[in-house]
């Protein structure tokens, strides 16, 4: 299996609290990796990590390293936009811009000189919207704005501009967490395809969540990296007595 993203000894603090305390991970291509462990405990953190989104936090400071393909993030020189286009990012909250559901997944590309305008848009338009598995539901109103959309279907239109500027890595951040059961089931079908495509790492609340989709689970605890491993070894067998306690729900 290929190394996608690896961490090494990553730590981070926010001014004096340290929120990460040295973790080390590989996460594999085209498979998705799960981050779990309860409210506080750096797996948000880490997340944005991956994609230098704690750049934005004037008091983070961060020390160790992270790689995508081999190649140091955070070395001197990198550009921090380069690294959000191939490790796309997708909230807890659907976020769509207040455009059309048409702009929303054109923008970025046409901002990066990716397509032109025209057919060639037009065709990205309708593969990330086929992609993200909105197409049928959107296509004869492409010109009416994307925050028009019910909860579920905004989320996918955010994954879909994500998908647009063809990124290798998808960082979801509780992509379900604010839809219903039915948009969930769809967004946790819609993550099982596009493995194929992506790389997906995604941080979960929902402990089922992880268990159904996941191909590897990360336990965090406290800013430490308690236990990575497949998932079923985590759920049915897990090595460390923190893990069993709180899949057994016995802290959290």
């Amino acid at each position: 299996m290929t190394v996608k993203v690896k961490s090494e000894k990553l730590k981070l603090w926010y001014g004096e609290k340290q929120a990460l305390k040295g973790v080390s991970l590989d996460i594999y291509e085209n498979k998705i990796t799960a981050f779990i462990g309860p409210s506080g405990c750096g797996k948000s953190t880490y997340l944005r990590c991956l994609n230098r989104m704690n750049d934005l936090i004037d008091s983070v400071r961060i020390d160790g390293k992270v790689t995508l393909d081999g190649h140091d993030i955070y070395e001197d020189g990198v550009d921090e936009v380069a690294v959000r286009k191939k490790v796309g990012m997708v909230f807890q909250q659907p976020n769509p811009f207040p455009k059309s559901i048409y702009d929303n997944i054109a923008y970025a590309p046409l901002m990066h000189d990716m397509v032109k305008k025209g057919k060639e848009c037009d065709e990205l338009v309708e593969n990330s919207l086929k992609d993200a598995g909105l197409w049928e539901e959107v296509k004869d109103k492409l010109q009416e704005s994307g925050t028009a959309l019910s909860g579920g279907q905004q989320q996918r239109l955010c994954i879909a501009r994500t998908i647009a500027v063809k990124p290798d890595v998808i960082l979801m951040d509780e992509p379900t967490s604010a839809l219903d059961p039915i948009s969930t089931q769809n967004i946790e079908n819609l993550m099982t395809k596009l493995k194929e495509k992506f790389t997906i790492v995604v941080v979960t609340h929902n402990m089922q969540q992880a268990a159904r989709i996941a191909d590897y689970t990360a336990f965090f605890h406290m800013g430490d990296l308690i236990e990575y491993d497949e998932t079923e070894k985590i759920f049915v067998n897990p090595k460390e007595e923190k893990t069993e306690q709180y899949i057994t729900g016995k802290f959290g």
